[in-house]
């Protein structure tokens, strides 16, 4: 029983972030609990639109090597689409160009070339990258962990020296804010459109005049964005903006603009400078690990950084390693 105690842990936070991190922890042998306000289906990691790639996040170096470790697993997952909402899927980043990527993104995502005109107007890097169907995945994120033999309870935390356990886990996105408390993480508001996919098979990323628009084709659906608006902390759906979002994805792909509007969407990405990625030692002996900060990027990093959350629990990981 006291081995047992000492091998328990809470992760904090039901979304992307924890979820991993628990599927991680539980499956190299820990007794893990996930403690959640919301149950996933209504976390801000289920409105993300979620194509894999290094977005908004820092320290660069630290996210790329993170990210890298989740292209390696979601392209695993990606075998199995139905089960685990992953797949690989063509697109375009505009106004990026193949010759000028980084060293990492072309030696490691296979095929990167310059977009033709028939793809997109102006200069633009063909990819093909994971992309995340998170009404598909995070189920499967959850019923991963039941298997592995952990536990989810829905509870509020409003202090972190609430959660009676030898290690606590914060996964807590934005409510790091007021739990940690810590004032350096401000919600960053993206509102999406989710429409009829009108037959559109490739996702497509372009930022022009300051603003970005994308469409990322889902199964049965077709999600538009988007916006970044810092330090809005309103999750009612803005018809102007909704409309305005239809009309910049129209003008990239004209059929857009007669499909079916199905549902408006609107989630606060937990952004901070750095992501905050470390161990603490408490007064009274336990250990507190946290895993937060991550932007609108935490899709992308999920597993590299629920890996090495799971090094620092064990305290055989330094941080950044």
């Amino acid at each position: 029983m006291e081995s047992e105690r000492k091998d328990a842990v809470v992760v904090v936070g039901g979304g992307v972030i924890g979820l991993t991190t628990a599927v991680v922890l539980a499956e190299r042998g820990r007794r893990v609990r996930v403690w959640t306000r919301d149950p996933a289906e209504r976390t801000t990691s289920a409105v993300a639109g979620a194509l894999w790639w290094p977005y908004a996040i820092e320290p660069a170096a630290l996210a790329r090597g993170w990210a890298l470790r989740s292209l390696d697993l979601y392209e695993e997952l990606a075998a199995r689409p139905e089960l685990t909402g992953v797949r690989l899927v063509e697109g375009v980043m505009g106004e990026a160009d193949p010759d000028g990527a980084e060293a990492w993104a072309r030696a490691r995502v296979p095929g990167l070339r310059a977009s033709t005109d028939a793809e997109y107007t102006g200069t633009g890097m063909w990819a093909r990258l994971p992309l995340i169907d998170m009404s598909t995945h995070l189920p499967w994120l959850r019923e991963r962990f039941l298997a592995a033999g952990g536990s989810i309870e829905t509870r509020t935390v409003s202090d972190l020296s609430e959660v009676e356990a030898p290690v606590v886990v914060n996964c807590t996105g934005l409510g790091a804010r007021a739990l940690v408390p810590d004032p350096s993480v401000r919600p960053v508001r993206g509102q999406l459109v989710v429409v009829e996919n009108p037959g559109i098979r490739t996702w497509l990323v372009s930022e022009t005049s300051g603003e970005t628009s994308y469409f990322f084709p889902q199964p049965g659906r077709l999600l538009l964005g988007g916006t970044a608006d810092e330090d809005d902390w309103s999750l009612e759906p803005d018809p102007a903006v909704a409309e305005a979002i239809v009309r910049r994805c129209a003008a990239l792909r004209p059929e857009i603009a007669g499909a079916r509007v199905l549902e408006h969407r609107v989630g606060l990405r937990p952004a901070r400078d750095a992501v905050r990625l470390e161990r603490e030692l408490l007064a009274d002996g336990r250990v507190l690990v946290h895993n937060y900060g991550h932007g609108g990027a935490g899709v992308t990093v999920a597993w590299g950084c629920a890996e090495e959350a799971a090094g620092l629990v064990s305290g055989d990981v330094p941080p950044g390693g």
